[in-house]
């Protein structure tokens, strides 16, 4: 498959993701520019990315940072990465609108579910991918991110088909070969509730305690905690007829604790870092989802809404502190 060597790409959001993205395609030839919130630029006057970390030391220029879309409308963009927080999937993606040609696609890569539901019916389908990243990174300081862990490989698709398949797989192949093992995966949907399963179980648990993933697994009372979260996760998805990878809540602990959490038990979730920095929390892509799916089916998930409600009240005793 050939793709072109020098795509033309904005990167929405330059926390720890965005800027391994940005970092590593630009360093492969693409143009890169990027947007972010106007009390930021400041962090990146002379437009400069790093990245350390397992994947090596990269550092490159980006071709135009910028806080609004406007200077951008003359840019005619390939494809777009979504990387910023869920609860800005809104307002973000009705901002990029104007950009979005009859070739341009909007990749989401981000935590949680109702990001690509969102896009998709903003700009349409036949303009929407779905990205599942599994490689952590953390943001050491504006522009300097360190890549902690790969525990497989991006996962990108069109849940419905809707853009051609050349197309994806030229993406992904572009991607791959910045330097980010990346895959066209056809059950990209599946592969996102994966994701959401994984981060609910850990992602606010990590957050609430303040430790690594390590230090949940060693206790048996978190590690009930966490497959009573799964659990809860599959009865709403078998009511949803959501289409999960694994035939029971049983088959997934096998693959959870055997095959995800071992390479990843010195990482600490991203929900952490958020609190660390007094910043919002993703609950409501995470567990909070999962509480809204359970009610529009009259389903009980009771360890789903402590942790949801968990996290809601360290959100405002953090923020009201600081």
């Amino acid at each position: 498959m050939h793709f072109s060597p020098s795509y033309t790409i904005l990167i929405v959001g330059l926390g720890a993701i965005g800027t391994v993205f940005a970092t590593l395609l630009k360093n492969a030839g693409h143009r890169i520019f990027a947007l972010t919130r106007e009390k930021q630029l400041a962090d990146f006057r002379q437009r400069k990315l790093q990245v350390t970390g397992i994947w090596g030391e990269h550092e490159a220029q980006l071709d135009g940072l910028y806080n609004s879309t406007a200077p951008l409308q003359p840019v005619a963009f390939d494809f777009i990465f979504l990387t910023v927080k869920s609860y800005d999937t809104e307002s973000v993606i009705r901002q990029l609108k104007p950009l979005i040609r009859d070739s341009t696609v909007v990749i989401t890569a981000q935590n949680g579910y109702g990001n690509y539901e969102l896009v998709s019916e903003t700009i349409g389908r036949e303009h929407a991918l779905l990205a599942g990243v599994y490689f952590g990174a953390k943001l050491s300081s504006p522009g300097l991110a360190e890549v902690t862990v790969l525990a497989d490989k991006v996962q990108i698709g069109q849940p419905h088909n809707a853009v051609p398949q050349e197309r994806v797989s030229g993406i992904t192949a572009a991607i791959s070969a910045a330097g980010i093992p990346a895959v066209h995966a056809t059950d990209v949907y599946a592969a996102l509730w994966d994701k959401i399963i994984y981060n609910s179980a850990l992602n606010p648990l990590g957050a609430i305690l303040e430790c690594n993933y390590g230090k949940l697994v060693a206790h048996p009372e978190t590690r009930w905690i966490m497959d009573q979260i799964i659990n809860e996760i599959f009865q709403v998805a078998r009511a949803h007829g959501i289409v999960l990878r694994w035939s029971s809540p049983q088959a997934y602990y096998e693959h959870f604790y055997s095959r995800l959490l071992p390479p990843t038990i010195q990482h600490f979730p991203s929900m952490y870092y958020d609190v660390q920095a007094g910043k919002r929390l993703e609950i409501d892509a995470l567990n909070g989802a999962i509480v809204k799916l359970a009610h529009e089916k009259a389903i009980k998930v009771p360890v789903n809404e402590t942790i949801t409600g968990l996290i809601k009240v360290k959100e405002a005793m953090i923020r009201r502190d600081g």
